[in-house]
């Protein structure tokens, strides 16, 4: 759900878009009847972030420099809007909450209600383990004073990733949260009235209408406001969010200056399946996120060919109908995006661990086997009615997820993204006094004296025999 998205300055398709045919839906890559490494051979959306690192560095620098002066000018040089003052006003926050579909409110609520449910859960607690008598080591999960949270607003809009933002920092105990979404020219330069309304349910009342590269320096550095000083936006821990490759190449240059959760790329999902799922089921969830963007990645990993078959049938059938149909061929019908053949389920399993899907899908048999058995995902899906979009929305679970191939090594946005493990050490003098002579005999070893000398002088100078 929240992976990258194209940015809104691009070159428009050279050829008029024609409806999908059977023969151009999804590529095939055929892994039956070998044994090699599929890692290499899966398809992924290519995108060179080092290039947009150095397109965004001038800005973000620009930003670091001049504050409110840099992100206006990038703010009209990228999002057609001039803002004389970034912070959204109290009664706009206010006012976008009262205007709020009712519908939607309700959806929103329900949404806020079971992320608070799982995310509750995953608060940690502190604990003291007594190494000896009297030696203690506590760990202490403590959250960071401020984060900031980004919202894209480019192709779509996403009061849910408010949600999925805010709930996890609120439940980790940080204090202060700020928003930035992108400015919209639709809405007098305010972020999208759902974003508004989003975050007045969620109780965040600092939220500002920057976006791109220009908010992630914003939060990371802080700057002023306005333009006579008078407001500032203070400087973050952790920044949090996705965004398209301008936003993922600034939180690259600012890892370190700040915090980050992940580098957003385009979402995907993976869908393992069998002979036994429904094919109207698969193309509609292979649609649902290439909806997101032209590099959404749609990728069916199954034995059956039979079912290829059909689901290409189903794509026929149903990307014509759906609303964002030109965005979703060039998904679908990219390299990013294809129907993976293996020999069985075995090796479709080694398949989608290499993958290391942001969504997985499992539609097979026995379905919560084969979930339990999956090494590598940001999220998994299990059976014919956990469909990804209900992650998107409403299961309770985070959409904030690693994207290409870094849930081999990466988990979702969560409670632990705001918390930091900190040990606090207590030793009483014979706790010190028995250890005292390890202690001296490694620093000696590791050629770090002083090490042992700052024991060795609370003995006299000595190591205690």
């Amino acid at each position: 759900m929240a992976g990258l998205t194209v940015p809104r300055i691009g070159r428009p398709l050279s050829v008029p878009w024609e409806p999908p045919t059977l023969a151009r839906v999804l590529n095939r890559i055929d892994l039956r009847g070998g044994s090699r490494d599929p890692r290499g051979l899966l398809p992924r959306a290519q995108l060179d972030v080092s290039e947009a690192v150095d397109r965004i560095r001038p800005v973000v620098e620009a930003v670091r420099e001049h504050g409110f002066a840099a992100i206006r000018e990038a703010t009209e040089r990228f999002d057609g809007v001039t803002v004389d003052r970034l912070r959204v006003p109290a009664e706009a926050i206010a006012a976008a909450e009262r205007q709020l579909d009712p519908d939607v409110r309700a959806a929103l609520v329900e949404a806020i209600a079971r992320a608070r449910r799982v995310h509750g859960d995953q608060r940690r607690v502190d604990v003291t383990t007594q190494v000896v008598p009297g030696g203690t080591v506590t760990e202490r999960w403590v959250p960071v004073s401020r984060v900031g949270l980004y919202v894209p607003g480019g192709l779509a809009m996403y009061p849910s990733t408010v949600v999925m933002n805010v709930v996890p920092a609120q439940v980790a105990g940080v204090e202060s949260l700020v928003v930035a979404s992108p400015p919209q020219r639709d809405n007098d330069g305010l972020p999208d009235a759902r974003v508004l309304a989003a975050c007045a349910l969620l109780g965040v009342d600092e939220v500002y209408a920057v976006g791109g590269a220009q908010a992630v320096a914003m939060l990371g550095y802080g700057a002023e406001t306005t333009a006579d000083g008078t407001e500032r936006c203070a400087p973050v821990d952790v920044i949090t969010g996705p965004g398209n490759i301008w936003v993922t190449a600034a939180k690259r240059l600012l890892r370190g200056v700040v915090g980050i959760d992940a580098e957003a790329g385009p979402t995907e999902i993976a869908i393992l399946a069998d002979d036994t799922a429904d094919p109207v089921h698969v193309a509609a969830d292979l649609i649902s996120q290439a909806e997101h963007d032209p590099l959404a990645a749609s990728v069916l990993v199954t034995p059956s060919v039979a079912l290829v078959e059909a689901v290409e049938r189903e794509l026929a059938r149903q990307v014509p109908a759906t609303k964002h149909s030109e965005r979703v061929t060039t998904a679908l019908t990219g390299a990013q995006s294809g129907a993976v053949l293996v020999d069985d389920l075995e090796a479709g399993l080694r398949v989608v661990d290499a993958y290391a899907a942001e969504h997985l899908e499992i539609q097979t048999r026995d379905a919560r086997h084969w979930a339990m058995r999956v090494r590598n995902a940001g999220a998994i899906f299990v059976g014919a009615y956990a469909p990804v979009s209900l992650g998107d929305y409403c299961a309770g679970s985070n959409h904030v997820l690693p994207t290409g191939g870094c849930a081999r090594h990466s988990s979702g946005l969560s409670v632990q993204s705001f918390l930091r493990g900190i040990h606090v050490v207590d030793y009483d003098e014979a706790a010190l006094r028995d250890v005292a002579a390890h202690v001296v005999t490694l620093a000696n070893a590791e050629d770090l004296p002083a090490h042992g000398q700052a024991v060795q002088a609370r003995f006299g100078g000595a190591t205690p025999a």
